[in-house]
């Protein structure tokens, strides 16, 4: 009886602890799917690992690779306690983690810790996707995979400890399977072998660079609510996986369907979920446009190969080229492959030719409005793409005109009737919910009504009325010069050019941002989805279907050059585009152009025109002429309205004979004209604003008056390999933000004079002959981003290394470093407790370093460095170093001689901060109350005179106080009195240094007696501007050994509030009562 109870009781707690555990896997299959709907990660890698056999060794190697290669790595740590069961954290830790790598050694299965990892993440490869990379240290990936040789036996150990403990778990769950099929799952995996005889730090490096490609950190942009977006790609990705269980053959996908029902952005969706999976991935945007531009179908080429191989260096001379290069490189490698927008079978045989081109398991995946492209043989599948049901249809549509997943209260029924007539295009949707938002339901209802008079098959016609909801004309005329002209422009360049032709387009382009007609990239480049295009270019023809010369805008070279061909323009014309391949240049006649006397925008490739260019419009404002074929523009060209010129691939030797005033000019670009040798004289464009000339391989010489580019926001040089120098001028230019002159292998050195461009933002200059980083570029306050001699980051980033290299106890300083009165700036040093043999290593330069400021990660860390650094200056002798005194160095010196001994009382007055009426009241009646004390050999001081300032004082060389808050007024100035006693032989003043240490901030400034001369200025403010309200401060002074300090005194002096005026003190209403 008693063992039956026994066994009901114990079939009752399995039986629970089934329920149990039910609970908390469908707990745990819940977090995984709301993990991967929010796409959040808390870590890249994730280590498991056994301890002991390799934490001190292989797997801290391991660890410190991958943080230094910049991933977020998770190791638990030595001090968790380790029960029976893994941790919920670590547990955690793995589900937000992106890939893990599971080390395997001798001893992993005997750790319970180990095998519940495993099992876990084994579990999240398959519900999550998460990437598993198997390590095999010191045992062979068999022994894993059947559990035998000495993986087995300790294996084997952890069951026999578990059975004797009566886990039941072990029996109700069958653990023990459980384990063998993860083991034997995980060790069939793709991964590393690194036995005892192979080179660790080899096998590392191979690792991290494998996790690096994985983990490839290049997303796409998706939408800011992608609705209905997940259900897509899971179909995608399924019928992808139905083949892949069929065969590892390469494989080609289509996806078919009509413009803006989303096929671009479920690419992107899938490329970002399953692009890790492959060796390389490649996403190939607007294929139809970008096939249409100068040059690019060997440019699509080239971004594949780059994308796979990251091959820069290979450029691919033509489409037949580009075809066998791209098989010879890519044969072997296993890639995934978006092709977006294809339309015609000339792009798919250039980019796609043959599935040889690529290696096995590859996914080749083709978006496109043409069935026809994907018929036949050419693709393995179809999906095409559904339009969005009427739930997805209302979120949708909601996030736009409510910025809520669902509509308003009182708009349930109408938004309805707007969903249903957009037809589920995600486009219309989007375009027609951001035109509805913020309005009432009567403008609904009327938008609705007008909605309706359009045939719901016309989605052109749909999208037109963001078109005509647009405010002013000049809004629809800056949409419509986007729509035929300036797709995947700079969005700067077409501001200016288009408020040349005074539209307005700062705020033009803004408004046409908020109702979703044109987009902004992360480039600054203008897009607009093609609907949206082909709905403007629309707008333009349906005005003139018969009379091509009356459209006011001709974009279409067959209309293009009929007119040009008939010269039939008209004065309706603004705007005119005709880009011919080379192979297929055209010759026509300037008097084409005689009667558009409005023609505005103008842009030519593979043209050439014969004739007097005076019939070109006076009102030109965009003159973009790839391949311009004279030597120079034409002198009776009308410049004089001219905001942009753009002649690319031009032959121009000199830009034009005779110069004019072109005070509209806001960009010249000459980029690749190789037989340009000299710039224009630039004082005849006062207004430039961007000046590019890349390529021009033969230009040698810049004129002077470039420094007379008073507006000037961007200067390109970059590739220009015969220009050996820049005029000094160049350096006067206060206005310039990027300056580039990447690739000029000529010229060798920047001048000291560049920290006179204050505005400069980006400097960019590699492969250059330019050797050393010149110390004014570190002492720069503007430069944000450089690329120079190999250092490239922002400027917080590298200004450190290059400081370092400067320093490194391995080279010697550079002559300009040694030169103390060039170093005014402070020097930011980020000198970690953990390299304290860094810190030792500048110990030597101390005495001509004019400024040190040293980072602590902790406040323990402070207290040793700067002792360290007070042994060091204590123990130099600066006598031997500084033959010349620095008596004059000192703002203030008082002396007065004791009759009793042979030392005289001295007083220095330091000042560090701006003045003001404040700091000059202190600073008089510092300085006659010393006077006074003369008689005495002592000094006298005044109090506190709150608010104005605030006095601490103490025996000794330093002082400590914490910066008080005082309402209404802002730190101005401190104000630092040191009182000392020297031989009366001594005449300099004895100052070496003063330090400055910050506890709460744990930061270290450390200032030579020089650089307290110039603390009067912006320099000093910037130290008084570190102090903030609450830090605990120490400042100290070091003086020479003959000098005793008596007694420091540290005023801190508060600016006067706005609204009041200081009351003036007569000197003799101090109290003197404190001496010192």
């Amino acid at each position: 009886m008693s063992s039956t109870n026994n066994f009901r009781q114990s079939a009752k707690a399995i039986s629970n602890w089934r329920k149990v555990r039910i609970v908390f896997s469908a707990l745990a299959r819940f977090k995984y799917y709301a993990s991967l709907r929010n796409d959040t990660w808390m870590h890249d890698v994730f280590l498991s690992f056994s301890g002991k056999e390799t934490r001190a060794s292989f797997t801290s190697h391991l660890y410190a690779s991958l943080q230094n290669a910049g991933f977020r790595v998770f190791r638990d740590d030595d001090s968790l306690q380790r029960g029976d069961h893994i941790s919920t954290s670590l547990l955690r830790a793995i589900e937000q983690t992106r890939i893990s790598i599971i080390v395997f050694s001798k001893n992993y299965a005997q750790s319970r810790w180990c095998l519940d990892e495993l099992l876990r993440i084994m579990e999240c490869q398959k519900t999550i996707g998460q990437i598993v990379l198997p390590v095999f240290f010191n045992v062979d990936p068999s022994e894993v995979r059947h559990q035998t040789g000495e993986f087995g036996k300790a294996f084997q150990i952890l069951l026999n400890r578990r059975i004797e403990k009566e886990e039941p778990e072990l029996i109700e769950f069958n653990l023990e399977m459980k384990l063998r099929t993860a083991l034997r799952q995980a060790a069939g995996l793709a991964g590393f072998v690194v036995p005892n005889s192979r080179n660790e730090s080899k096998a590392i490096q191979d690792i991290v660079e494998n996790v690096t490609r994985k983990l490839d950190k290049t997303e796409l942009f998706i939408a800011d609510n992608p609705v209905g977006v997940e259900s897509r790609v899971q179909g995608m990705i399924q019928l992808m996986e139905q083949d892949i269980q069929q065969s590892n053959d390469v494989l080609l996908l289509g996806m078919w369907g009509m413009g803006g029902v989303g096929k671009t952005t479920i690419a992107k969706a899938i490329y970002n979920k399953i692009g890790r999976n492959f060796e390389g991935r490649s996403f190939l945007a607007n294929i139809r446009e970008v096939w249409e531009e100068n040059a690019g179908k060997v440019n699509l080429q080239e971004q594949l190969l780059f994308d796979i191989c990251k091959d820069m260096a290979t450029k691919i001379q033509s489409i037949e080229c580009g075809k066998i290069i791209l098989k010879d490189r890519l044969c072997h490698k296993r890639v995934l492959i978006l092709l977006d927008d294809v339309n015609t079978l000339d792009q798919l045989n250039a980019l796609c030719g043959s599935r040889k081109w690529f290696g096995s398991g590859s996914r080749i995946i083709i978006t496109t409005r043409d069935r026809h492209i994907l018929s036949g043989n050419r693709v393995n599948k179809v999906f095409k793409m559904k339009h969005m049901d009427e739930s997805e249809s209302i979120e949708l549509f909601s996030w736009h005109a409510f910025k809520q997943a669902s509509p308003a209260k009182d708009f349930a029924k109408i938004s309805r009737n707007v969903v249903e007539y957009s037809g589920g295009l995600p486009l219309a949707l989007e375009v027609i919910g951001s035109y509805l938002f913020d309005r009432g339901i009567t403008e609904w209802k009327s938008a609705l009504d007008k909605l309706k008079r359009i045939p719901n098959n016309q989605v052109q016609k749909k999208l037109r009325i963001s078109y005509d909801a647009l405010n002013d004309d000049y809004e629809k005329e800056i949409f419509l010069d986007v729509a035929c002209f300036f797709i995947g422009k700079d969005r700067n360049d077409v501001t200016l050019i288009l408020d040349g032709c005074g539209l307005f387009a700062e705020i033009g382009i803004s408004i046409l941002v908020e109702r979703s007609l044109v987009t902004v990239d992360d480039k600054n480049k203008l897009g607009m989805h093609d609907l949206l295009r082909d709905m403007g270019r629309e707008i333009i023809r349906g005005k003139s279907p018969e009379e091509l010369e009356e459209r006011c805008r001709l974009w279409f070279h067959e209309d293009v050059l009929h007119v040009l061909s008939d010269q039939t323009g008209t004065k309706a014309i603004k705007g005119l585009a005709l880009k011919l391949p080379r192979a297929n240049e055209k010759r026509f006649s300037t008097k084409a152009f005689k009667k558009m006397n409005k023609l505005r925008l103008l842009q030519l490739a593979g043209v050439k025109l014969d004739g007097d260019f005076e019939y070109l419009s006076r009102n030109l404002r965009w003159l973009s002429w790839n391949g311009f074929c004279l030597a120079h523009i034409p002198t009776n060209l009308c410049r004089e309205n001219l905001v942009s010129i753009e002649l690319e691939n031009s032959h121009v030797k000199l830009l034009w004979k005779e110069a004019q005033m072109m005070e509209k000019l806001k960009i010249l670009n000459l980029s690749h004209s190789h037989c340009l040798t000299h710039t224009p004289d630039f004082s005849y464009l006062p207004k430039l604003e961007k000046l590019v000339l890349k390529d021009c391989s033969m230009l040698s010489e810049v004129s002077p008056s470039i420094g007379n580019l008073g507006e000037i926001l961007l200067i390109d040089f970059e590739d220009c390999v015969s220009l050996r120098n820049l005029p000094r001028s160049i350096y006067k230019l206060k206005s310039l933000k990027t300056l580039i002159l990447s690739g000029c292998v000529m010229i060798e050195k920047l001048e000291e004079d560049i920290e006179q461009m204050e505005s400069l933002t980006t400097l960019l200059a590699n492969n250059t002959a330019i050797k050393r980083v010149p110390f004014s570029v570190v002492r720069s306050k503007s430069i944000g981003y450089i690329s120079l001699c190999g250092h490239v980051g922002f400027s917080h980033d590298v200004f450190p290394s290059i400081i370092w290299s400067w320093m490194s106890p391995t080279n010697y300083l550079p002559p300009l470093f040694q030169t103390c009165n060039m170093m005014s700036s402070l020097v930011p040093l980020d000198v970690p407790h953990s390299s304290s043999h860094e810190l030792s290593s500048i110990f030597k330069y101390l005495p001509i370093l004019r400024s040190l400021w040293v980072e602590c990660s902790s406040e323990l860390q402070l207290s040793h460095d700067a002792a360290t650094i007070l042994d060091v200056l204590y123990a130099i002798d600066y006598k031997e170093m500084e033959p010349t005194a620095i008596t004059s160095q000192v703002s203030n010196k008082t002396t007065s001689t004791s009759q009793v001994s042979k030392h005289s009382s001295t007083s220095l007055l330091i000042q560090i901060g701006m003045n003001c009426r404040i700091t000059n009241i202190l600073k008089e009646i510092i300085l006659q109350q010393n006077m006074d004390g003369n008689g005495s050999g002592g000094c006298f001081l005044p109090n506190d005179s709150y608010p104005n300032w605030l006095t601490y004082s103490s025996e000794g060389s330093s002082v400590k106080f914490e910066v008080p808050q005082v309402e209404g007024r802002n730190l101005k100035t401190i104000m630092c009195n040191v009182c000392t006693s020297t031989p009366d032989n001594v005449t300099s003043s004895g100052l070496k240094n003063m330090l400055l240490k910050n506890y709460t901030k744990a930061t270290i400034q450390l200032y030579k007696s020089e650089a307290l001369v110039s603390f009067e200025d912006e320099e000093g403010q910037r130290v008084v501007s570190s102090l903030e309200p609450g830090n605990k401060v120490e400042i100290h002074f070091v003086l020479e050994n003959d000098f005793i300090v008596k007694k420091t005194t540290i005023y801190l002096v508060y600016d006067e509030p706005v609204s009041k005026t200081m009351e003036l003190y007569h000197v003799k209403r101090f109290s003197t009562d404190e001496e010192c």
